[in-house]
């Protein structure tokens, strides 16, 4: 079981400040954590090849192929304040 003062450091490494309640339930939720780790430290495990994920990912995107883009004289059409081919923005306001 990890031990109060245990607790108090990493979180003091993380820099989290927690009440007297939050260290007693971390204590439980840490020792947990490490039964488990232990748990699986227990099983046989050589014949298991090393995944990133439980099932095979697909690419389920079509490929990144080029095409023709839209007439720029229709995109900027729709635009609010288009000036010299191009989009106009509003300039960044300063947050003080």
């Amino acid at each position: 079981m990890i031990e109060r003062e245990q607790v108090l450091h990493v979180a003091k490494l993380a820099r989290l400040r927690l009440s007297d309640a939050e260290v007693e339930k971390m204590a439980g939720e840490l020792s947990g954590i490490l039964e488990h780790v232990d748990r699986i430290g227990e099983l046989e495990l050589d014949e298991v090849p090393p995944t990133s994920h439980v099932v095979d990912l697909e690419n389920v995107l079509r490929p990144d192929e080029p095409r023709p883009s839209w007439p720029r004289e229709q995109v900027l059409a729709q635009a609010p304040d288009p000036a010299d081919g191009a989009f106009r923005v509003p300039a960044p306001q300063d947050e003080d």
